[in-house]
């Protein structure tokens, strides 16, 4: 199992900067997890690093209170409750050129009863000789001393991730559970994710326990099933954000997110007779960026018309949508008849080993020496790629380090091919691959 990251909340009322800080943070001055070219994903969860420590950012949209009589603003409170509930650490944002407001009081309240870690943070500032001064109404938050950043200029978000950092939770290492298969059910809404937990589960379940949550949960169940040990974690369904009426939902996309990290491999449900949505296509995207063993499961498929040429078709325009799974395989089944749930278990234990497979050094440069002899790298302007060795330097996903003479020489048709290559020769069926080049001169005769 991966271990879940942190995750770090930045809250605040409208306009005082909170998505300018998120990019910064998620896209200029920590090192992105995994943001792959050709992907769609949703920008308001990032995965990010700093001093060796990785972490989740959320963008949680403006909160504001108006009358808490009204329905509007008692639900604006509940949103603002479930941010908290969901962070490990919560920025707080306010405007240094702004006079405080009654939100910022009745945030900075709800925070400081929350238990929580809180940062307080005072974003648009121009002159940092004189912050201290400047920001000294501040300290009538309750909160602490204000950290002052410029985010659309990012001065002094170093010091911020430093305290971030300092907050964070303490790194639980490896996995104490080894042996357990963590799979993530995720999908959108009424594509059957319940429907086959139930059929997975069986009238024959051995429950260790039953961790319950509300409808917008992701929920645990340990079971066991010849021999082996899984859990299964049935997530709320995701939306399109256009549809997420409620932030209440808007969390429940955070949590679904959350139980892809803490999963080995996902079953990525979709409806047979809607075929891939772009919505699907995120969700998916999610997954593989986080280098999560994938199967694609084809629900419904008992209420399609079909000849002897319809699995295949249907196959091949989920290839097609689904450009960047081509590993990924494909199971159609039924979870209100059962048809073919039965196969779901043997293959979460295949590709589950297959993300987990690691090749000795010496075979790997054996095989690249041949595959550098079938196709030789390219030249640019008269330069030719030279891969002086490899190494797999991890698995979850299984990540092959090249040590290359320039990286920039490194095409994206010859990482094609050497991906291709790779998974021909040693399989890693289900599982994304990584590859990252490293330069390294050749030594002198």
């Amino acid at each position: 199992m991966t271990l879940t990251k942190p995750v770090v909340a930045i809250l605040g009322r409208p306009n005082v900067g909170k998505s300018t800080l998120f990019n910064r943070i998620a896209g200029g001055l920590v090192a992105i997890v995994e943001n792959r070219p050709g992907i769609t994903r949703d920008r308001l969860y990032r995965d990010a690093e700093w001093l060796n420590r990785k972490f989740s950012l959320i963008d949680t949209g403006g909160i504001e209170f108006r009358d808490l009589s009204t329905p509007l603003s008692a639900q604006m409170r509940r949103q603002a409750e479930l941010a908290v509930e969901e962070a490990d650490v919560i920025l707080f944002l306010v405007d240094a050129q702004a006079a405080l407001t009654p939100d910022d009081y009745t945030i900075a309240h709800l925070l400081r009863r929350s238990a929580k870690p809180v940062i307080l943070v005072a974003n648009k500032v121009e002159n940092f000789d004189k912050a201290e001064a400047e920001l000294f109404e501040l300290l009538e938050l309750g909160l602490g001393e204000a950290v002052p950043v410029s985010a659309v200029h990012g001065l002094n978000t170093g010091d911020l991730l430093d305290a971030v950092v300092a907050q964070l939770p303490p790194d639980p290492g490896e996995d104490a559970e080894p042996d357990v298969i963590h799979i993530a059910v995720i999908g959108r809404p009424n594509v059957g994710k319940s429907s086959l937990v139930n059929s997975l589960l069986g009238e024959e379940r051995v429950i260790v326990s039953n961790i319950p949550g509300t409808t917008r949960d992701a929920i645990d169940t340990p079971f066991r099933r010849e021999g082996k040990n899984y859990v299964l974690i049935d997530t709320a369904g995701m939306r399109r954000k256009a549809k997420i009426a409620e932030l209440t939902e808007h969390y429940s996309v955070v949590r679904s997110l959350r139980a892809v990290d803490r999963s080995d491999v996902v079953l990525m449900l979709m409806d047979a007779t809607e075929g891939v949505t772009e919505q699907d296509k995120k969700i998916a995207g999610y997954a593989h960026e986080s280098g999560k063993g994938i199967i694609l499961i084809i629900n419904k498929w008992d209420l399609i018309e079909k000849d002897d040429k319809t699995m295949n078709k249907f196959e091949k325009d989920v290839r097609e949508e689904l450009g960047f799974l081509q590993y990924a395989p494909t199971l159609f089944i039924s979870a209100k008849t059962g048809q073919r749930v039965n196969k779901i278990l043997e293959l979460v234990d295949f590709v589950a080993e297959q993300n987990s497979t690691r090749v000795a050094t010496a075979v790997l440069n054996e095989q690249i020496r041949e595959w550098i002899h079938l196709n030789p790298p390219p030249t640019d302007k008269g330069r030719r790629l030279k891969i002086l060795y490899a190494t797999q330097a991890g698995v979850k996903p299984p990540t092959f380090v090249f040590f290359v003479n320039a990286p920039e020489l490194m095409h994206f048709s010859y990482r094609r091919y050497l991906e291709n290559r790779l998974r021909q020769t040693f399989g890693f069926e289900g599982s994304p691959l990584r590859l990252v080049t490293r330069q390294r001169e050749p030594e002198e005769d």
